[in-house]
């Protein structure tokens, strides 16, 4: 297939939508596609078709430090590009993929689109991320202005897709993971010296309000082993700063750094624990990175995560924000080493469904059924999709 990919953000690996799509991009390469790709300016690369990026003027530094930085809509090189690929697949509801769809519906050329992009990504900007009626209106900017131009989605969860079917999506809402690269694997990993004596616990994903990083600081602060404790936070982001400040409050300050993938897999298997403190996640790549290598979770329960559905025991789980409970799940983990072990094997087992070879092969089924216009029945409502409208459910009912 010749197919076009459209990302309004493509720059450094640096964040969990941008080594997915990248990755997403290297496969279909390998299963030799020919794949054409319009972004903003990037890595210098056969197939890449590059844009500008907005100006935005006095805000450019903040949109810099953020890492969105977007690109700017060029209908000439849309247009060459669109005519001459079999499918186009519009990543982001940001100016380029929004005028990429409404070239596709009047080309009549098949697209399919992808949800990236969670609302609470975009509101926690105003600090406004647990607004509900906010991210509603995002919900439905995002359909009207996007979304509605094509009948595919690709969801990476369950969850997103509950949530679409909440918010008046009825597109062929297709679930596929974004999928783990073969690298992460589990291995025996040897501790640096330095930390050989401590009980090791990773936390990764940008430094950004969403992620609640601080939240796992301030746990740990409170675990009866406390000074036994070494935190990882691999990542970078605009909260750096104030992360380090606040870890240095702990006996044993954060290690506070950016790794490469191949670094991260000797990170996730020396490490002894995993905790995830996000509050909004649509997959969260970096949780299943981990658990693939073996490195058991603690979770956020989070009703705007979908990584609280990889817990396979209420101990991996901790209600959403409350940091004295979070200390209680560490510490039992830490006194419970056999509970840990047994739980290495169950993880590595169910991980094997995130395999990028099998993601893959559903994504070039959503691209030759969009070319052929066959939409798929929408899925049987699986345990996931079940709690998360339950929990749609229960939460309106309170509202009312």
């Amino acid at each position: 297939m010749r197919i076009a990919i459209v990302a309004d953000v493509l720059g450094e690996e640096n964040n969990g939508t941008t080594i997915t799509v990248k990755r997403l991009i290297n496969n279909l390469k390998a299963r030799g596609h020919e794949v054409f790709v319009v972004c903003p300016r990037c890595a210098e690369e056969e197939g890449y078709y590059f844009v500008e990026k907005i100006d935005f003027k006095v805000f450019n530094n903040y949109v810099k430090k953020n890492g969105v930085e977007l690109a700017k809509p060029n209908e000439k090189l849309l247009l060459e590009i669109i005519e001459k690929c079999d499918v186009v697949h519009a990543l982001m509801p940001f100016p380029l993929g929004r005028a990429a769809v409404r070239l596709c519906k009047q080309l009549k050329k098949p697209c399919t689109t992808a949800f990236h992009v969670q609302p609470e990504n975009v509101s926690s900007h105003f600090g406004l991320q647990k607004s509900r009626f906010v991210n509603r209106c995002i919900y439905s900017n995002f359909l009207k202005g996007f979304y509605s131009y094509t009948d595919y989605i690709h969801c990476p969860t369950e969850f997103i897709a509950g949530k679409l079917r909440e918010h008046g999506y009825t597109q062929d809402l297709r679930v596929i993971s974004n999928g783990v690269d073969p690298i992460f694997v589990p291995k025996k990993g040897e501790k640096p010296k330095e930390y050989a004596d401590k009980f090791c616990i990773l936390s990764t994903g940008r430094f950004v309000k969403e992620k609640c990083q601080k939240d796992l600081i301030e746990a740990v602060s409170l675990c009866r082993h406390a000074n036994e404790i070494q935190i990882f936070l691999a990542g970078e982001g605009p909260l750096e700063d104030k992360l380090r400040r606040a870890g240095n409050k702990l006996k044993n300050a954060p290690n506070i750094s950016f790794h490469p993938k191949e670094e991260m897999v000797d990170l996730i298997n020396f490490c002894d624990l995993y905790v995830h403190p996000s509050y909004a996640e649509i997959e969260s790549i970096a949780c299943v990175e981990a658990i693939t290598c073996g490195l058991v979770p603690v979770i956020s329960n989070s009703k705007m995560s979908a990584a609280k559905y990889f817990a396979l025991d209420n101990l991996n789980l901790y209600p959403a924000g409350n940091v004295k409970a979070l200390a209680r799940r560490i510490d039992y983990m830490i006194e419970h080493p056999e509970f840990r072990e047994a739980q290495r094997e169950e993880y590595i087992r169910y991980a094997e469904r995130f395999r990028i070879e099998k993601c893959i092969d559903k994504m070039e089924k959503l691209f030759a059924d969009a070319i052929a216009g066959k939409r798929s029945r929408q899925p049987e409502e699986t345990a996931e999709t079940a709690a998360a409208l339950s929990e749609s459910a229960a939460e309106q009912q309170q509202n009312a």
